[in-house]
Parts: C-alpha cells; sequence; structure tokens
C-alpha cells in the first residue's frame, strides 16, 4: 500500500476498455470503471484494515487527481465483484507551474495497490502489478516508482514491517529499495514552549526577527519561496490549502526587518492543516538556507505546535522525511518519535518484448 496546464494526449474514457484473463481461471483484469469507486474502498478496507480509506478520501486523492486516467487503475473482478486494484499513474500536468514542460516523461508511479484477502494466493497480485506497468510501458515510461507520487499519495511508500507479502512481490518483479523515509509523531498532551525556545524568541525579537501568521500579501512570497527554495508541491498544498478555507493561523512565519521590504523579509515557515484540513498533521515547514544555524526552525517548530494544542489538537504528525536529515534530527530532539519507516521503491520498464 502506500500515495500551466499541458492538455492529455488520452484519457481513460478516449482508450478501449481492456479486459484480460489474469490471476486463474474466473478472473478479469479491466480498467476503472464509473460506480467502482465505493467498492475499492471497501475492498482496500478489507485488504489492509490497519490502514483503511473511506469512500470520499479515495475519490478526493485519486479519482480527482489532476493527472488520474481510468486506464491506469487496474480493476480484479471474480463474478462481478471487486476483489483487487492497481493504481498507476502518470503526469499529465507538471508538478511545478512554472515549468509545464517538465512533465517526466520517463517516470510513472503506482501509489497503491491491493488483493483482498479471500483471494490471495492465486497471483491476483503480480498480475494486477503487470497490467498497471504495461499501461506505463504504452505511455512510454522506462521507470516506475512505488510510491513517491505527488501531488496525492495515501502513503510515502512501501512499509515493509507492516506488508512484507507485499516486500516480497515487489522485489519479485524488479523493484530495488531506491530510499527511506519515516512517520512522526508527538503528544501535545500537555505540551508547552520550553523557557529555553522563548528566550531565543525573545532575543531573536531584539535582533529585527518577527513571528505570526502571515497577511493575505504575504502568501504570495511565501509559495515563491516555498516553490523555488524546497519542493513545487509545497507551493501547491499552500496555496490549495488557503483556497480550501485553511486559516492563516495555522501558518507561521519568521520575518526580518530590512530596508528594502517593509514588514520584514520571510525566512521560513511552519504550519499545520495544510493537507485534507487535518489539525493534527504537520507541515509543510522550511528555513531558508541563510538562515539556518540561527534558531529559527526549531522556534517555527514550537510556536505552531503551540498553536496546534490552542486549536485543539491531541497530537502531531507527519508522513514524510529523512530520519537523517536536519529537520528529522530536530524532529526527535523536539519530542517526536519514529512510527513508521517506508521504503521508496524503483524499477526499471524496459521496451515490450525485452527482457527485465
Amino acid at each position: 500500500m502506500t500515495p500551466a496546464e499541458v492538455p492529455p494526449t488520452t484519457s481513460g474514457s478516449e482508450e478501449p476498455r481492456a479486459a484480460s484473463r489474469a490471476g486463474g481461471a474466473g478472473v478479469t483484469i479491466r480498467t476503472f470503471e464509473v460506480g467502482d469507486g465505493a467498492e475499492l474502498a471497501a475492498v482496500w478496507t478489507a485488504a489492509a484494515p490497519a490502514d483503511p480509506i473511506s469512500y470520499q478520501r479515495f475519490r478526493d486523492l485519486f479519482l480527482l487527481d489532476r493527472n488520474f486516467d481510468a486506464a491506469g487503475l487496474q480493476v480484479a473482478v471474480i463474478n462481478d465483484q471487486i476483489v483487487g486494484a492497481a493504481y498507476a499513474v502518470r503526469r499529465l500536468i507538471a508538478a511545478d507551474p512554472g515549468n509545464p514542460g517538465d512533465l517526466e516523461p520517463a517516470s510513472g508511479w503506482i501509489p497503491f495497490f491491493f488483493v483482498h484477502p479471500d483471494h490471495r494466493g492465486r497471483g491476483l497480485g503480480r498480475a494486477l502489478l503487470t497490467a498497471a506497468t504495461d499501461w506505463l510501458r504504452s505511455h512510454g515510461r522506462t521507470e516506475v516508482f512505488f510510491s513517491s507520487y505527488t501531488p496525492n499519495y495515501f502513503l510515502p511508500g512501501l512499509d515493509a514491517a507492516r506488508y512484507p507479502a507485499a516486500a516480497r512481490l515487489l522485489t519479485s518483479i524488479g523493484f530495488e529499495r531506491g530510499y527511506d523515509a519515516v512517520a512522526m509523531d508527538r503528544s501535545l498532551v500537555g505540551y508547552a514552549v520550553p523557557d529555553e525556545v522563548r528566550k531565543r524568541i525573545d532575543a531573536l525579537t531584539a535582533e529585527g526577527y518577527s513571528f505570526g501568521a502571515p497577511s493575505g500579501d504575504e502568501l504570495t512570497a511565501l509559495i515563491a519561496i516555498a516553490g523555488a527554495e524546497f519542493n513545487p508541491d509545497w507551493a501547491r498544498a499552500i496555496r490549495e490549502g488557503v483556497l480550501s478555507g485553511l486559516p492563516l493561523d495555522r501558518i507561521v512565519v519568521a520575518r526580518q526587518e530590512n530596508r528594502a521590504q517593509p514588514g520584514g523579509a520571510i525566512l521560513g515557515w511552519a504550519m499545520h492543516g495544510t493537507y485534507e484540513g487535518v489539525i493534527d498533521r504537520f507541515g509543510p515547514f522550511g528555513v531558508l538556507p541563510a538562515s539556518r544555524g540561527t534558531g529559527l526552525g526549531k522556534v517555527l517548530l514550537h510556536l505552531t505546535l503551540e498553536r496546534m494544542v490552542a486549536a485543539g489538537a491531541h497530537s502531531a504528525w507527519f508522513l514524510w522525511t529523512g530520519e537523517k536529515s536536519a529537520a528529522g534530527q530536530l524532529y526527535l530532539k523536539t519530542g517526536f518519535e519514529i512510527t513508521r519507516t517506508f521504503t521508496i521503491l524503483r524499477a526499471p520498464l524496459h521496451p515490450a518484448g525485452e527482457k527485465e
């Protein structure tokens, strides 16, 4: 399990409804059809009860994704009942709006696959993954990732500890480990900003720094910084979060007074509630390279945790960081604990007929 517009050359509705027999007698693998969504969510939940999904969330994350193509969602059916699925996706719209030509034409992703427990052991998972990778290959993709897809993913990679059978299957068809990401959680019960952080805030304020929610106009600078200095998907998340009603007090920016920019230039930010409106979910969070080592990151993190408590959050969590990264080490020192490890996997996609 896992997660400027350029018009698509094809769409699920324009391609023929491919259906094949695979995974044993009586099994049909076809592409997504209208009416499948609720049943897919139910079978997903039966297959992975520790990572359930509602139909609305399935719809919002995948069916309404900007890159969704029905032909890439492979569905296994037995006696008119859905028993599994594998989802393949490629970019139809560039991740960075400022670079519309960057569609990563060599890459495809498989954000999830699953098979109902009652129908495992007959090769269905392999058949679904083969159908998904064949579809990506037919669109000229030469590599596929599990999962690491943005903008929408359920989990950022494979939790091999929770899904060892899936790990074995993916390895057997050529997927190899790229890197690991960790999810972290921190209880906010009884949380208060530490005295040392309060003192650092006072010292930074005396030096001309300020901290607070951005104004509406400052969002333009924040989004530009997030996209140019960090990740285009972070810029998208901030923009779409605000457009969806994210209160600006869920964002804390750090500024430094200067003559060129009244009110101060934004040097970093932290926020919560960005993704799907979940107030306990922390991030994204970043400090410009030139301002690192000043304590701004630590201050922004704690000020955001304080706001999360004030908003009623019981805990703080996020899905994806490097354990050994500077951010990862800061989280650990702030009381976060690693709760899951995800492996981002990659496999080459050789042309049809060529040995893999």
